[in-house]
């Protein structure tokens, strides 16, 4: 079978364009939240730097900032694991089943 053949099939199944809109869709949603997240933190940082450090409990050296920071880093692996989970079993699926029905 021809590549072009194939290639042209992929691009007419409406799998494939379920795929498109659902991949698409998601990293989009995932993206501006982790945006979000790091210009929100980044805007603290500017105007409220008081807030930031002030520490955490009464009597405490552990500034707000800092689980505030770690925050930001434990969400962006996090969003990057909801991302890879729906990769691995939604998307994936959906590309098997467009590779399969292509190839007949």
């Amino acid at each position: 079978m021809s590549t072009e053949l194939t290639v042209s099939r992929i691009q007419g199944d409406p799998k494939f364009h379920q795929l498109v809109r659902q991949r698409d869709g998601l990293a989009w949603a995932l993206s501006a939240i982790v945006c979000a997240i790091y210009f929100g933190f980044i805007m603290l940082i500017a105007f409220a730097d008081d807030f930031l450090t002030q520490p955490v409990a009464a009597g405490s050296v552990i500034p707000v900032g800092l689980p505030l920071g770690v925050g930001v880093i434990i969400a962006s692996i996090v969003l990057t694991g909801v991302y890879v989970y729906r990769a691995n079993t939604t998307f994936d699926r959906l590309i098997h089943d467009i590779i399969q029905d292509a190839s007949k």
